[in-house]
C-alpha cells in the first residue's frame, strides 16, 4: 500500500510539542514531479549528446494535502514546517523500489479556513540530498 508520511518528533515546536510523535499521512491524490538534469551538447545536423548532470541528477518534488483536518492538527503541521525552515526532514514515499525514507524541505504551505474548527492545507516539498 501506497504511503507517503512524516513524523513531527516529540518537542520539536518551540511550543514543547506534540507530547508524543505523530505520524502525518497525506491524502491521496498527491502529485509527485520528478525532473531529470541533463547537460546535452547539440551538434550539427540533429546530432547531440546527453550525460547526466551531478551525482544525483533527478530532483524530486511533492505537493501535499491535508483536508478538512482538526484546525489543531493543521496548526501544528505548520508549527513543524515553520520549525524546520531550511532544515530537511524525513518524508516516507512509495516508488517502484518500494517505500523510500527521503529528506525533504517545505518550499512553501498554504491554509484554508474551511470553518473554525477545521482547516486544510497544501505544502509543496522538494527532496534534497544531504547526509
Amino acid at each position: 500500500m501506497s504511503q507517503f508520511q512524516f513524523t513531527i518528533p516529540i518537542d520539536s515546536i518551540s511550543t514543547g510539542s506534540p507530547a508524543a510523535d505523530v505520524q502525518v499521512v497525506a491524502d491521496r491524490g498527491l502529485s509527485r514531479q520528478a525532473t531529470p538534469r541533463v547537460l546535452t551538447a547539440k551538434f550539427g545536423d540533429g546530432y547531440e549528446q546527453r550525460v547526466a548532470d551531478g551525482v544525483n541528477p533527478k530532483s524530486d518534488s511533492f505537493n501535499i494535502t491535508f483536508n478538512n483536518r482538526e484546525a489543531v492538527k493543521i496548526n501544528e503541521i505548520a508549527a513543524f514546517f515553520d520549525a524546520k525552515i531550511g532544515k530537511a526532514f524525513p518524508f516516507v514515499a512509495t516508488d517502484h523500489s518500494g517505500d523510500t525514507s527521503v529528506k525533504v524541505v517545505c518550499d512553501n504551505y498554504s491554509i484554508s479556513y474551511i470553518s473554525e474548527n477545521f482547516h486544510s492545507m497544501t505544502a509543496s516539498l522538494r527532496r534534497v540530498y544531504e547526509p
